[in-house]
């Protein structure tokens, strides 16, 4: 890494009508330098990252690239200075093939400008991909018929194409595969040896300590502070972002498991998965932790009525259901917070208050006719519990954050007053700072009498979260836990195989 000072960012403010995002912000990077920018939902990552490529104008200090002052206002100015943008929300166009994404303004031409040079493009755009270790893309094809992914490698490849010296990275990582993933990690590392300054936005601390040389936390639009990657740990980052040490983050349990509300004796499902048998208690959280693929999710939806079990029986407080839709589900009593919020979970062209209680429609109703008043104020009370911001309930759900999303899908299936509650992935995709509501939510909810099951990949969540963990593997369970039995040694081992 360079020793040059190659990003200086001095008393940099912003604000949205009249609420500061960014307080007089100070921010240096180096050139050849991985610096992650984390912080909770707010913290002023975004407005940061906007005003460096130019989609914003900041209200007040100064910016200097290579130690020239610059004023970069436009995405334009930001492309000329060398600062190229990775945004979460992708802007490739839909209805061009992946090498008109990649070289769009680019494009070679013969001698008559006006003619694209198909053979030569093509060639160039495969040769971009191989260099910076992305193969396996048809560059022929419409990007519309990629898979996220993809897109994001697509995304990723034409901000490369560029050779930009700034080059800002905004939650690369959601959408790729483990293999993927360790190809930007490699092509980052090439990047650095090429003197590019990396920016690199995440909210999983875990590769952040992989990929960074340092860290710089935000907190409510003003710096936190910077620290080196090699010298702090995660704990103090928590610390630094939340507020809250480690140890303060999972819930203080008061109350033990009591007798069992849900039985699920050898249910099968085809080849995807085959004899599961477990209890839960109410009081109890209970942890299901497996690879991908090895059926936890098939197994919960097969319990909430979304898909159909082909053997086994299921029984709630001893009398058997067998639920053949999630409105079967709803009335034993059981409600499945999905994996995919966006896709499952929420209508998100409707307000809060309408995602809230559209499992409950029918009970807030009386000749078909919805009572306004009472939807209202079940909303608002479930809005002020799990403190949902902004707490306007007419607000439309696609507006907030994705930790405030999965607090209002909570709040829809805590208005049918479930007996169990299953969680499918509960924090992913969301801040530290609201990780941490939502663990404390699920220990209330347990503390007065709920079931929870509680599925994860993050194994320092289902250590600190539950009394019990099953493990599966390839459709099958293959261990069962305590809290005392368990660790991620023992967890993983289970889950790979390593142990019967």
């Amino acid at each position: 890494m360079e020793n040059k000072i190659f990003l200086d960012i001095k008393q940099i403010s912003k604000s949205y009508d009249g609420t500061r995002a960014l307080r007089k912000v100070d921010f240096s990077a180096f050139a050849g330098e991985v610096h992650a920018i984390v912080g909770e939902n707010g913290a002023g990552k975004s407005t940061l990252v906007k005003i460096l490529a130019g989609a914003i104008e900041e209200d007040g200090g100064e910016i200097l690239v290579d130690g020239n002052l610059v004023k970069i206002g436009t995405p334009l100015r930001a492309r000329k200075l060398g600062i190229r943008a990775v945004y979460q929300e992708f802007s490739l166009i839909p209805h061009m093939n992946v090498t008109e994404n990649i070289l769009i303004g680019q494009m070679p031409t013969y001698r008559m400008k006006w003619w694209i040079n198909w053979s030569v493009a093509y060639r160039k755009a495969e040769e971009i991909l191989r260099r910076i270790g992305f193969t396996g893309i048809n560059v022929r094809t419409l990007v519309s018929r990629l898979s996220v992914s993809h897109q994001q490698i697509v995304e990723i490849t034409k901000a490369i194409a560029e050779k930009p010296r700034i080059l800002i990275l905004d939650e690369p990582s959601a959408v790729l595969s483990q293999q993927e993933l360790k190809s930007l990690f490699t092509l980052i590392q090439m990047l650095k040896k090429q003197s590019t300054l990396i920016l690199y936005i995440s909210h999983r601390l875990d590769e952040v300590f992989v990929v960074a040389d340092r860290i710089t936390v935000l907190k409510d639009g003003e710096l936190v502070g910077t620290v080196n990657s090699k010298e702090a740990d995660e704990g103090q980052l928590i610390k630094m972002m939340v507020g809250r040490s480690l140890s303060e983050i999972y819930p203080k349990r008061h109350k033990q498991p009591g007798e069992n509300i849900l039985l699920v004796k050898s249910l099968g499902q085809g080849k995807l998965f085959s004899d599961i048998s477990f209890s839960l208690a109410r009081s109890e959280i209970l942890g299901i932790f497996g690879l991908v693929g090895s059926g936890r999710t098939q197994v919960a939806r097969s319990i909430f009525g979304a898909e159909r079990f082909t053997s086994g029986k299921i029984y709630m407080n001893d009398i058997e259901i067998r639920p053949r839709s999630p409105y079967d589900a709803v009335n034993a009593g059981i409600s499945l917070l999905t994996e995919d919020r966006k896709r499952d979970g929420l209508v998100l062209s409707c307000s809060i208050r309408d995602n809230i209680c559209i499992a409950t429609m029918k009970q807030m109703s009386r000749w078909g006719f919805l009572n306004l008043r009472q939807q209202n104020t079940q909303v608002q009370s479930k809005v002020q519990e799990l403190n949902i911001n902004p707490p306007r309930i007419r607000r439309l759900v696609r507006t907030l954050s994705g930790g405030n999303q999965q607090k209002v899908v909570l709040a829809k299936w805590l208005l049918t007053k479930a007996r169990v509650l299953m969680l499918d992935e509960p924090t992913r995709g969301v801040d530290v700072a609201t990780k941490v509501d939502i663990y404390h939510i699920i220990g209330d909810l347990a503390d007065k009498g709920m079931g929870i099951l509680f599925i994860s990949s993050e194994l320092p969540e289902i250590l600190g979260m539950c009394d019990r963990i099953l493990v599966m593997r390839e459709g099958r369970l293959v261990g069962e836990f305590t809290r005392a039995e368990a660790s991620e040694e023992k967890l993983l081992a289970a889950a790979a195989g390593v142990i019967q």
